[in-house]
């Protein structure tokens, strides 16, 4: 028995003595795979910062650089990661990983269909989209500048200063609006006056108002003009047309628009126009015994009745 007992523990203290002996051969090669997964990284994050500086220096395209950069960063990554094992000796845990992804990539297809069809939205919006960083878009009821495409989600700062996250897949299916593709936009507005006012003359004045405002676009393809728009029920109304530039759409467009608006007013009523409130009917059915009414000049002067 005792014999038995000694001879196990010879067993037990040799193959300890060969593990050990593995371990001791093997720190240079786990050593060396440990060295290759920092320097892989390393060099895969110089290589992503370089590519992408390149397209963006070459195509002045900051989106699409952002995306290829970040996609070759985690390309090289995982090469470096799968080399490291083999440098490691464990060629069949890499192996390993490779059969498993395959085997499981239809289960994961299914799991994570949504991750996989924002991914694929990415790329596609990566190299044909309809918007670069800084443009100005609005998707579905989102409407904001364009910051970052990632691989999921593409970024969009709203004019209120909230971070919308919009799934790729959405950005790619849904309509998209870009106010500053091409750097213009036409604003428009409805003007009413008073039906004895001359329309002409209103005209006039407003036309020389676009004709000089600093901030509305004067060149031969963007026309701005004024037409009559619809005879309403106390005025005349009359909708003004003008183009702004879209660099900066909130400033050039939303505050320009409030500027030709506010000049548009104070110009036609210093010029004696009438701009009237819509007209309001009363009814009175014989139970009001008294009903008070105030009377106004021109002159502001009011006589109670």
């Amino acid at each position: 028995m005792e014999e038995a007992i000694e001879t196990n523990w010879d067993k037990f203290y040799a193959a300890l003595d060969g593990y050990w002996d593995a371990l001791i051969a093997a720190i240079p090669r786990i050593g060396l795979a440990v060295l290759i997964i920092v320097l892989g990284i390393i060099i895969a994050g110089a290589i992503g910062r370089f590519t992408r500086s390149r397209m963006q220096a070459r195509t002045e395209d900051p989106l699409m650089s952002t995306f290829v950069g970040n996609t070759i960063k985690t390309i090289l990554i995982v090469i470096c990661f799968m080399l490291a094992l083999q440098t490691a000796g464990l060629s069949g845990i890499a192996g390993g990983i490779l059969a498993t992804a395959g085997a499981s990539a239809v289960v994961l297809g299914f799991a994570f269909k949504d991750i996989g069809e924002n991914f694929i939205a990415g790329i596609i919006l990566a190299f044909n989209r309809p918007f670069n960083v800084n443009d100005t878009i609005k998707v579905g009821e989102i409407m904001g500048k364009v910051k970052t495409l990632q691989f999921r989600y593409t970024h969009i700062k709203t004019f209120n200063g909230q971070d919308v996250y919009i799934p790729n897949s959405d950005v790619l299916t849904d309509p998209v609006t870009n106010y500053t593709e091409d750097g213009f936009f036409r604003w428009d507005f409805v003007v009413g006056i008073a039906y004895e006012d001359d329309i002409n003359g209103a005209k006039e004045i407003i036309q020389r108002i676009l004709d000089t405002h600093k901030h509305v676009v004067h060149d031969d393809v963007h026309e701005n003009f004024v037409a009559e728009d619809e005879l309403a029920a106390s005025t005349v109304n009359l909708k003004v047309y003008f183009w702004v530039e879209t660099d900066d759409f909130r400033r050039a467009a939303l505050i320009t628009k409030g500027e030709v608006i506010r000049d548009v007013k104070v110009t036609l009523e210093k010029e004696g126009y009438s701009l009237p409130a819509d007209i309001r009917e009363i009814k009175l059915y014989g139970k009001e015994k008294d009903f008070p009414v105030t009377l106004f000049n021109k002159d502001g002067q009011n006589n109670d009745r």
